[in-house]
């Protein structure tokens, strides 16, 4: 099996972990509609995706089964196989955030993936009306140095509360901050990346390849019907957000066909493999999360091409010049900041 050579692979510190740039995501497994897979066939695909040097698996709360079946595969794992669990608590609606609340969802979190420190937390709430947020971070790090939690992250808060979190609570408490980012969506160059910078914390970024859209399969392809059985979650939520947002399908044919060009510029790499490196290139993403439809759909020796391009000042140059063609500038102020399109 073919492995990311250690002189091409990246990785990037995240709180007392070091991990690959690109992450696999398991949101697949949060409902059928994305297709189903048996335990075992999802299994050999970690163990794949671990061989080839993506150790790092994101998840969450309410992704089915993922905590567990990959609490199960750590656990089957030789001893000095090192991967990171990363997974999420989120608040859908109001709760007192008590230091027992709080315990109790990360000793949840300790069960479903046995062990005895969540690898790192990724915390979201829903209301920015109800400033608890703040209380239940104080409790996640006072458990963080009490040894239940390795490091804390946020999900899709936006620019103002991880600005006021992050002072708040101070160097070094927080470390990252997953929300959506792409070429499509573009809302983090708009004050995020400021705020990452102030506080030394890097984003963890999905979204990057719009569901799949970004991709060569879709060139050339007429735009689909949104209510059709044969698109997933994901590939609705993004194609609303392509043709209503960020322009039409006739621009964005354009800008698969400029990204086809760049590939084929660069020894005939993929349209995703340019779309993830575009969003690699800033320096405050940390790691970008693909998802992977383990034992359905998964392309981990694509992606690892990833690691060895290098993107032109031409390539990026004109990528800018179709960017400026199309709402992306504006989509901040239409759909709100980074997890605004979740509230």
């Amino acid at each position: 099996m073919s492995t990311i050579s250690s002189s091409t692979r990246e990785t990037f510190r995240l709180g007392p972990f070091v991990t690959p740039r690109i992450w696999t995501g398991l949101w697949q497994l949060s409902s059928n509609a994305w297709g189903s897979a048996s335990v075992p066939k999802i299994r050999q695909g970690m163990a794949r995706h671990v061989d080839m040097g993506y150790t790092a698996f994101g998840m969450t709360d309410h992704y089915g089964g993922a905590e567990i079946i990959f609490g199960q595969f750590r656990e089957s794992l030789p001893s000095q196989t090192k991967v990171v669990g990363a997974t999420k608590w989120c608040l859908f609606k109001r709760v007192n955030p008590t230091r027992s609340v709080v315990l109790a969802a990360v000793q949840e979190r300790m069960e479903r993936m046995r062990t005895e420190s969540v690898d790192l937390l990724q915390f979201h709430w829903q209301d920015y009306t109800d400033n608890g947020y703040m209380t239940a971070l104080h409790h996640l790090y006072d458990l963080k140095m009490e040894g239940l939690i390795s490091a804390i992250g946020l999900c899709n808060f936006d620019t103002i509360r991880t600005d006021e979190i992050c002072t708040q609570l101070g160097p070094g408490a927080i470390v990252s901050n997953q929300v959506q980012f792409s070429i499509i969506d573009t809302r983090p160059l708009h004050g995020m990346s400021d705020v990452c910078e102030k506080h030394d914390i890097k984003l963890l970024t999905y979204g990057t390849l719009c569901g799949g859209f970004l991709a060569d399969k879709w060139l050339g392809a007429p735009e689909p019907d949104l209510y059709s059985g044969n698109l997933t979650p994901s590939q609705r939520k993004y194609l609303d957000m392509i043709v209503k947002a960020w322009g039409s399908w006739e621009l964005f044919q354009e800008l698969l066909a400029l990204l086809r060009v760049i590939a084929d510029r660069h020894g005939g790499l993929s349209i995703a493999n340019i779309a993830t490196r575009w969003v690699l290139d800033h320096p405050f993403v940390g790691a970008v999360i693909i998802g992977a439809r383990l034992g359905l759909s998964e392309h981990p020796d694509d992606n690892q091409k990833v690691f060895g391009l290098r993107l032109t000042d031409q390539d990026n140059a004109d990528i800018e010049v179709l960017l400026d063609r199309s709402n992306g500038r504006t989509i901040i102020t239409t759909i709100g900041d980074c997890g605004a399109e979740y509230r």
